[in-house]
């Protein structure tokens, strides 16, 4: 397990990593089934995690990509898109070609115009990029308190330490420290700039079951 916690944020091509990020936080959750309710000191830098796709010569490991990926579409996908990463990009690396067509066909997108000049709703191809859970930022504000879900795209890139910085959020909700005041609507967690974030702890032990 410690193994494959350890391959999924740095996938840099296209985001994929954060298409299978999600699955180490899953299995850190496990593994530290106390960490949400531990005190924690105040606004804490992310370690330097040993990351072992890291190497020279290193690969990833698919199905941990896979399993990731799962969760992603299972958890994360209800707020955050990956609006970058298209259904093709993931052959070979989480699914095989006809379970991404049939996952794609699944979803209904918008296109056109028509001959007639007007849009029309067909099912998703391979050529098409993962679904978004807004229909724009408005929306995602309104079902988010005022606060808009970031896509995930390129989130690994976007942050000071990475791949660190992300696995040491997701799983580094805790209670504040002796006379912090959270505000409502807000979670304590050292890692996150500030230490509030209104983004709810996303994980739970036994949140997902992996089709493996």
């Amino acid at each position: 397990m410690a193994q494959q916690l350890k391959t999924v944020f740095a996938r840099y091509n296209k985001g994929i990593a954060l298409a299978a990020a999600s699955t180490a936080t899953a299995g850190i959750t496990l593994l530290s089934p106390a960490a949400p309710s531990a005190k924690c000191d105040d606004v804490l830098h992310a370690p330097a995690l040993p990351w072992e796709h890291m190497g020279l010569l290193s690969s990833y490991d698919c199905a941990s990509l896979r399993r990731g990926f799962q969760v992603y579409r299972q958890v994360c996908a209800t707020c955050h898109s990956i609006e970058r990463i298209h259904y093709r990009e993931l052959v070979g690396v989480t699914h095989s070609t006809e379970e991404l067509v049939e996952m794609a066909s699944e979803v209904e997108v918008v296109d056109g115009p028509n001959d007639e000049g007007e849009m029309f709703e067909r099912p998703a191809k391979l050529t098409d990029p993962l679904p978004r859970p807004y229909e724009n930022e408005e929306q995602g504000r309104l079902a988010n308190g005022g606060a808009y879900p970031p896509d995930l795209s390129l989130m690994v890139k976007a942050r000071h330490s990475g791949q660190d910085y992300l696995f040491s959020l997701l799983t580094g909700y805790c209670d504040p420290p002796a006379g912090k005041d959270v505000m409502p609507g807000l979670y304590y967690n050292p890692y996150f700039p500030g230490g509030m974030i209104a983004m709810p702890p996303p994980l739970n032990d036994d949140g997902v079951e992996y089709e493996d």
